[in-house]
This record gives structure tokens, sequence and C-alpha cells, in this order.
């Protein structure tokens, strides 16, 4: 690294001594491109400025909750007004109902919500009420997909995992992982033999739509489909993570979008606008067996804080007001126009991208060689170059465009990113792939 980023070394240095690893979240210990992480100060619009000064286009957005960008004037303004009423009071509060009615006014098969304080709690909270629900035990997910860090998910679970090189992770009772079953990623016919053996046992099959924590995979036709068919003939329940796809891909979502019907829905990042939130919401049959409705218990002095409430309907009002021409409607634009252009930046270089995009995510892959496609997590790791997107990295970077330092996570537009804004990226891209 450069001395442009020397407060960010100093920082790093320091924080070591009293976090581990210097970071509260792996990832962002930049193990996957190296050298030391970006110290942040402020964020303006599509701008984040570090603490040496140095300005960048966001394509992260605190990994995607800044839907409509960072500092939002009505997103600010209802913090502000909020935290002069009080933060917390571990009360119930309006504001939990006026976002759960909101979630369900755009989520189709959500009746009932959960609201709790990150989407760890949610995806855990959602595996033991499928637990409670079936009165079984097993649990299907797959490989590559990150549902947060609680014990029976940290099997294969691509994300910081993979961006580490990590084996699943130590402290996992062998019993508890036990219970998780695993299948690739868009191998319908593998989870059909799951369930051939086991389908008796199995509670609940977890997936991400759109597998965002290995890169950026779409799911094959017929994939996601194929679960809730399967899910419904076994007697389990289809729990749908859409903590990163939910109000990203489109206002109702990845099954609003695609047509699916879970059971049970995993949400976060967007609807708390920034602030530490989580929800898991579904069916009423199934919501029903949540304490104090039901005997599942779950519970949390923070859930439903006030602050962040007020910050997500803020986000969700905003961002969806207006139909066709809504601020949603306009990131989505600008996520297509950055898609196309490294697609079309792939040809011009003659360099081989897998590039995808829905909504306002987006995700590309540097591959070892064309003609190659990701489909799954063992083909990520077999086709992927992970040293050249290091080198990508820290390119743009110096141009001003700051991107996850990671090649397997998923990238987001927000509404605040301009025509502009792409246009500059998509310079700072030719430039870095050596055009």
């Amino acid at each position: 690294m450069t001395t442009k980023y020397a407060g960010s070394v100093e920082l790093f240095e320091a924080a070591q001594n009293v976090i581990p690893g210097g970071v509260n979240s792996p990832v962002r210990a930049f193990r996957g491109v190296g050298g030391s992480p970006i110290f942040f100060r402020s964020g303006a619009g599509s701008r984040v400025t570090d603490v040496d000064g140095n300005e960048f286009i966001d394509y992260v957005l605190s990994w995607g909750p800044l839907l409509l960008g960072h500092a939002h004037p009505a997103v600010v303004a209802a913090i502000s007004e909020q935290a002069a009423r009080g933060t917390s009071f571990g009360a119930p509060t309006e504001l939990e109902t006026e976002l759960a009615e909101l979630v369900i006014a755009l989520v189709p098969s959500v009746e009932q919500v959960r609201f709790v304080n990150s989407g760890t709690e949610a995806t855990m909270s959602a595996l033991r009420l499928a637990r409670a629900a079936t009165g079984r035990e097993l649990i299907v997910k797959f490989s590559g997909c990150y549902h947060g860090h609680a014990d029976m998910l940290l099997v294969a679970a691509g994300s910081g995992v993979a961006t580490l090189g990590l084996p699943d992770s130590p402290g996992v009772p062998a019993a508890t992982a036990a219970n998780t079953l695993t299948v690739e990623y868009n191998d319908l016919a593998g989870l059909k033999q799951v369930f051939a053996a086991r389908g008796e046992q199995i509670a609940a099959v977890i997936v991400e739509p759109i597998a965002a924590n290995m890169g950026f995979v779409l799911p094959e036709p017929g994939f996601l489909q194929g679960i809730r068919d399967l899910t419904s003939e076994y007697g389990a329940l289809f729990i749908l993570d859409e903590v990163m796809t939910g109000f990203r891909v489109a206002p109702g979502g990845a099954q609003a979008l695609w047509g699916l019907d879970p059971d049970i829905t995993c949400l976060g990042k967007v609807i708390g606008g920034g602030l530490p939130v989580g929800a898991y919401a579904g069916k009423r049959t199934v919501m029903q067996h949540v304490a104090p409705a039901g005997p599942m218990y779950q519970a949390g002095t923070l859930s439903g804080n006030p602050l962040a409430m007020a910050a997500g309907l803020a986000t969700l009002r905003t961002a969806f007001d207006g139909g066709a021409e809504s601020l949603f409607t306009q990131a989505q634009s600008r996520a297509a126009q950055l898609a196309d252009g490294l697609r079309a930046l792939s040809e011009e270089c003659n360099i081989p991208l897998q590039v995808g995009q829905v909504g306002t995510m987006f995700g590309f892959y540097f591959l070892k060689q064309a003609g190659t496609r990701v489909t799954s997590y063992a083909e990520a790791k077999q086709y992927v170059d992970p040293a050249r997107y290091a080198k990508f990295f820290w390119s743009l970077c110096d141009q001003g465009v700051y991107l996850a330092p990671s090649q397997f996570e998923a990238g987001f537009v927000s509404a605040a990113h301009s025509s502009e804004d792409i246009d500059i990226t998509l310079r700072a891209i030719r430039e870095a792939l050596g055009a």
C-alpha cells in the first residue's frame, strides 16, 4: 500500500492490539485482496471518504443496507427525530407495527413478522421455528450459501470463510454439525437424493435465492421452485434467506420476482436502513409457534428498537414511493448500466468475466479461462481467479472506486449513484483491466 492510505495502516496497527485481527467482521481484514483495510470516516450519497481524505464511489454500501445511499436526508431525519424521543425502551412501540405492516404489504408470502437484531439471529431463529413446527431435527443448506454464524449454519458457509480459506469453523460441536446436511447450490438432483434418503427427518431447507456469498450465482431454471415442491411433498418447510435480496432485487424480494411461496422468509439489511436489524417472517400458521403466541422461545432486548424501525420505514417508503418512477427503479437502471458495461469491457479487453445482475445487486468473477461458467461453490473454487481480482481491486481503489474486498461477495448500487458515477467506474475498470 502507498502512503495514500497511511492513516488506515496506522489505525489498523492500533486496532489489532485491542480487537481480534483488528476488525469486527472477518472479511473487513482484506485477507482476500492483501494489504491493510481502509478505514472510513464519512459517507454521503454514492461516496465514502476514508481517514486519509480519499474519496471513493462505493459499491459495498455497508454490504447492502444502504439502498438510498449514505446519509440520505429522510433516513437521517427519521433517526435523529426518534433519537431525541428515546433510543430504546425494551417495550412495544407503534413503529414496530408500522414496519411489519409495510413488510407484509411488500413481500407476498409474509403474514406475520418477528424483528431481531441481525441476519444471523433471523436465520438461527427461523431454523429453530422450523424444528418446532415440524418436530424434526435435520436441516438442509447449500454449499457456499452463507446464512450467518450460528453453529448449525457454519457448514460449507462461503463468504468470509471462502475469502479466508478457512475450514468449517472450530467451536462448532460435531453433534450440531451432524444435523446439517449440505448439497451443492443448483443441484436439484442431489437434493432429491437427500430427501429420498432422509426426507421424513428434514425440518427445513434454507437457501439464498441468489447465492451472493460465494460471488453472485443465479439459480438455474426450476431450482428454487423444485425446493418448494420437494419440501411440500415431504412436509418440510421452505426457508428463503432474503437478508440480502429482500427489497434489493425487487420491492417484494426474489420471491415476488420469481413467484416463490416460502414458508419462512429471513430479512435484514435494507429493513433497518443501515442500523442493526433482522427479521424472520412467514405464514401465520407457522409464526404462531413463536412465543408468546406459541411455545418456541426467542427474545431480544433490542429487538425492534425504535431507531432501526424508524430508519427502515424511512428507507422503504422513500425507495418505493412513485411506482415505476421510484428511486428503486433508478438504482436498478444504474446497476444494469454497470453490468452491461462490465460485459462490454470483458469482450473489448478479451478478459473472461462472468457478470450477473438482478435489481440493484450485481457481481462478477474473473475466470481462469473462457468458456467456463460458475453455477455452484465447487465451480467457483475451481474456475475463479482471486489473485487477479486482488490486483484489480487495488487499482480501482487508487482510482477512487470501492468494491468488496473479496471476489466472493456481491456488489450493490444505490439510488444515489448517478449515470456519471457509472461512467467514471467503467473508465476506471477499463484502466484496471489494462485496456
